[in-house]
Formats: structure tokens, sequence, C-alpha cells
């Protein structure tokens, strides 16, 4: 059976998120979708200046918002119609990022229930080293996802 939904995601391969996301944290961080799969995203970002701590490396909750965001949109892309919100994100943060670094951001889907989706999410450098990695747990809400 075909999904639509993430077919329409596979042909933003390429674009960035902010053009094409209805949602506002989305189009601020401005990630470009590099791939899709089945219960998967990547997507890159370039870390801005507004992302960033006084020391001048990547903030820890903007780490956090990106890894959340692209496994909601993961979620979404598997053609669930409800909107699910997270209850729980453990980051761990193992490296840090400076401005004007890509970063790739990759969301894996490891189990969707009845009510309550696992999940585990991963940001690396162009060198390939972690910056952050994370697990969340979400839940199906009553809601309907809007555009």
């Amino acid at each position: 059976m075909t999904n639509p939904t993430l077919e329409i995601f596979k042909s933003y391969i390429g674009k960035r998120l902010a053009e094409r996301s209805p949602s506002p944290i989305s189009k601020w961080l401005d990630g470009t979708l590099v791939a899709v799969e089945h219960g998967s995203l990547t997507v890159e970002f370039v870390v801005q200046k507004e992302m960033c701590n006084p020391a001048h490396i990547l903030h820890g909750g903007v780490a956090a918002t990106m890894l959340d965001d692209i496994i909601g949109m993961t979620i979404f892309s598997m053609g669930h119609t409800v909107f699910y919100s997270t209850v729980n994100l453990s980051v761990d943060y193992l490296f840090s990022a400076k401005i004007g670094e890509k970063l790739t951001v990759k969301s894996k889907i490891i189990r969707v229930g009845k009510k309550i989706a696992h999940a585990e999410g991963e940001i690396r450098n162009e060198d390939g080293h972690y910056i952050a990695k994370c697990s969340t747990n979400l839940v199906a809400t009553s809601n309907t996802i809007k555009s």
C-alpha cells in the first residue's frame, strides 16, 4: 500500500523545510530535507548565531528542538492523521557544534503502538562525530494536524 504522505516528503528532498512545513519552529530552524524512508528522515541544518549559547556553541535546547521536530515529522510522514505529542525526550549531549557548522539530524521510529510511539534521533557533524543523541516517547492525541 502506498503512503501518500511519505511520497510528499520524498518530493521535498533537497528542499528547505522553512518553505514547506506548517510548523513555526521548523521554519525557524530552516533545515534541508536530505533523505526520506519509512520511519526515518534526515535533515541538514547549518548552525546560526541565534542557535548558540554565550559560549558560541549550539545551545542544548536548540539541539533538543531539532531532534524533537524531526521525530515529530517522521511520525507524520508515516501517514498518521492524529497529532503525536512528546511525552519525554532524553538527550545526551556528546560534542559541541559551532556557528557555520553543518549538522545532520536523523530520526528512527522504533515502534508505534496504539497510543505510544518510541523513537530515537541523532545529530552528527560533517566529520560524523556525534553532537547529540536522544530517545523519546510520543503519545497519540485527539488533535488533528493543522496546516
